[in-house]
């Protein structure tokens, strides 16, 4: 008899990560739109000097993930600045037209 899943933690999430996902997409830009059933994130690279960019990532999420997503991030953030000292913003954050979000 196999006892190997009786002793697993049931909330345990077994999580894979391949060695292209693991070497990360690098972003100096994010824009966030949304509709009534979903959150897109699209992480972009921007070279200076250029004035075209490429999307290197792009993330869709249901709104109860994006929400999780933003708590996760802000506790992070916060964490870090006690660690670290505050983030300085040294360009100003950017709204745009419809529901983009520039960060």
């Amino acid at each position: 008899m196999d006892n190997n899943n009786q002793n697993q933690d049931p909330n345990n999430l077994n999580i894979q990560l391949n060695e292209a996902v693991a070497a990360g997409a690098y972003a100096n830009l994010a824009l966030v739109n949304h509709s009534p059933t979903e959150f897109v994130l699209d992480f972009i690279q921007m070279m200076p000097g250029v004035q075209q960019a490429q999307v290197r990532s792009r993330v869709i999420l249901a709104p109860l993930h994006a929400k999780r997503v933003l708590n996760a991030l802000q506790q992070n953030v916060a964490n870090f600045e006690k660690q670290f000292g505050e983030i300085k913003e040294v360009e100003p954050f950017v709204v745009g037209g419809n529901n983009d979000v520039q960060a």
